[in-house]
């Protein structure tokens, strides 16, 4: 299978809550689009990985994602080391995306910002047309099944930057997307349904609808639109024609 966009995130909702809108509306334009999660959420305060991974179809059902997968990467103990560049590596190789949507670089929790590292990595080496191949980098059964393919970068990486306040590069609207991105979030019933377990960490759920309102309403205010995720790029964009900018100045 080929992607178009490929998500990488820490844990399963965490693209609900950063991009699914944006994939929700890259796959109603007909793109291929995937997720790719690097831990199975055992550490979670609430619900299993069992929960979690129910949840996560049910999810990946309403963004309408055509490739869904999670890692077996020790949730909570996300580490940027050869071992788990290469299991990405192999992922990246497999669904050659053109796109790939990491989680921005900084933040509170330490997997999302290693996972933004860790996944930049992993996209290099997938690149590089010897890797597996010598002597030097024989092992693991996921560097001999990456040897296999040939090697793959993505076109674009962008960073899904909700989880951090930091002025955006772009927003993509998703007012007609966001009701169905908020269920998307809201199908880890494990997780955000109201209940005793960590009621002291997580919001109610009314309280959890607020702030996805709120700050999508703020990201899409930057851009003269009702409901937009924000993302960063690290490359200068570029214009080729400015009468078809989109956003106003004045």
């Amino acid at each position: 299978m080929n992607i178009d966009i490929l998500a990488i995130a820490a844990h399963r909702d965490d693209v609900e809550q950063t991009c699914g809108g944006t994939l929700l509306k890259a796959a109603e334009h007909g793109q291929q689009t995937g997720i790719l999660d690097l831990t199975q959420g055992e550490m979670g305060t609430r619900g299993t990985r069992e929960d979690r991974a129910r949840e996560a179809e049910e999810a990946a059902r309403i963004l309408r994602v055509a490739w869904r997968e999670a890692l077996d990467i020790p949730d909570g103990r996300v580490e940027n080391n050869w071992e788990n560049r290469i299991k990405i590596a192999r992922g990246i190789r497999e669904l050659r995306p053109r796109v790939v949507i990491l989680p921005y670089w900084q933040g509170r929790h330490p997997d999302h910002y290693t996972c933004s590292t860790l996944g930049y990595e992993a996209c290099f080496l997938a690149g590089l047309t010897k890797l597996g191949q010598t002597e030097t980098f024989e092992g693991t059964d996921d560097l001999r099944a990456l040897s296999l393919l040939p090697p793959h970068r993505p076109f674009k990486i962008i960073y899904a930057s909700l989880y951090f306040d930091v002025r955006p590069s772009f927003v993509v609207d998703i007012t007609d997307q966001f009701d169905r991105r908020t269920d998307s979030l809201l199908a880890y019933h494990s997780q955000y349904d109201n209940q005793q377990a960590g009621s002291g960490i997580f919001p109610e759920m009314d309280e959890i609808r607020e702030r996805l309102h709120t700050l999508a309403s703020f990201y899409g205010l930057l851009a003269g639109v009702k409901y937009a995720e924000p993302f960063v790029q690290k490359e200068v964009g570029l214009v080729e024609d400015l009468l078809a900018i989109s956003v106003k100045s004045l």
